[in-house]
């Protein structure tokens, strides 16, 4: 299970104070040895301005009530710089808490960051945009899957070009989690053929049990295989509760199962044939013929076997060229953008 565990890549894209819950969870579940955690959390401490926090972890793990000096003058240290940033940053404050000065902001966006530029010295780059959007993504986990919306808004945002993009680019770890909102949210599934499209070109370079579950059920209509990735997804979702509400791990094996009922019923239908015979009173001929009209009116890849009475998918495998041709536009449009953002970023920097 530890081996599911996304710890170490979703770390760095949060700040330290976030990893703390998860270090929390992690221990409880036993998922890591107990001196691993621990030291987890002390290297993560050392490395904080939590200095007082710090000392308490300090002071229950020793029992003891005073602490080492030089957590002492590392509280000092910080408490130091916290006031040097609050004089730094005084302007730009003064600026946001000045409702007059607040006026002089326009719908132009480009004109506000130039503006700013000049007086604060406060941009940022293209590349700062995409780090920003990664954190901000990591961030929201903490937060969408505990709203009663956020399951709706996590697809919304995280389906956006820019913020797939980014997924795509430097954090394709964090598919597991658009998976897991699409499947626990039906209202969405206009999208999810798309995203089916993404988990493809990216099998490559991310993979685990669920995105391989939606793998072998909307690609390879493999369903053998997604028997098995489901027991293996219940181990997953576990390791889904530092962001995931309870209810709905509780289900999500249910969901899992409702999917792959779901595309399953679309393709077995010798049972269907005799339903429709019966209830619409018409001939098997007839029948099979209702279903081929069926068939072509979802655009499935399929064919009928009128021998054995089933409908055979075929896996939907693109092509070398194909898969060049859809990699080929995806980085086309990224570049694009990446222009685009250089351009506008050097067209707001003030004259020199």
């Amino acid at each position: 299970m530890a081996s599911y565990d996304l710890t170490p890549r979703i770390a760095p894209h949060l700040d330290r104070h976030l990893v703390f819950p998860i270090l929390e969870f992690l221990q409880e579940r036993h998922l890591h040895e107990d001196e691993q955690i621990l030291s987890s959390k002390i290297e993560l401490l050392n490395k904080t301005n939590m200095v007082d926090y710090a000392m308490d972890i300090h002071k229950s793990l020793y029992h003891a009530e005073e602490v080492p000096q030089d957590m002492v003058e590392r509280r000092a240290e910080v408490v130091g710089r916290l006031k040097a940033l609050e004089e730094a940053a005084a302007p730009l404050v003064a600026f946001l808490q000045n409702p007059n000065a607040v006026q002089e902001l326009r719908a132009d966006k480009q004109y506000n960051l130039q503006m700013l530029s000049e007086r604060y010295q406060n941009f940022a780059s293209p590349m700062n945009q995409v780090q920003s959007r990664i954190w901000l993504m990591h961030w929201s986990l903490f937060i969408f899957f505990n709203h009663d919306n956020g399951r709706t808004l996590i697809i919304d945002l995280f389906n956006q070009d820019k913020y797939l993009n980014a997924i795509q680019t430097s954090a394709p770890h964090l598919l597991r989690y658009l998976a897991t909102a699409f499947i626990v949210n039906k209202r969405r599934r206009p999208q999810f053929k798309e995203f089916i499209k993404v988990i493809q070109q990216e099998q490559h370079s991310y993979k685990d049990p669920i995105t391989e579950f939606l793998a072998c059920v909307y690609v390879n209509y493999d369903f053998d295989g997604a028997q098995k990735k489901m027991k293996e997804c219940e181990e997953v979702t576990i390791l889904l509760l530092p962001f995931f509400v309870e209810v709905l791990c509780l289900c999500f094996t249910q969901l899992l199962m409702d999917f792959a009922e779901e595309i399953h019923f679309q393709i077995s239908f010798r049972e269907m044939k005799i339903v429709l015979a019966e209830k619409l009173n018409l001939n098997y001929e007839e029948a099979e013929r209702w279903i081929v009209n069926l068939i072509r009116g979802s655009k499935l890849d399929a064919k009928i076997d009128s021998h054995l009475g089933t409908v055979i998918m075929e896996p939907n495998h693109p092509n070398v060229y194909e898969q060049l041709i859809e990699h080929t536009k995806a980085l086309s449009g990224r570049t694009q953008k990446l222009v685009s953002q250089l351009l506008e970023h050097a067209q707001a920097q003030p004259a020199r």
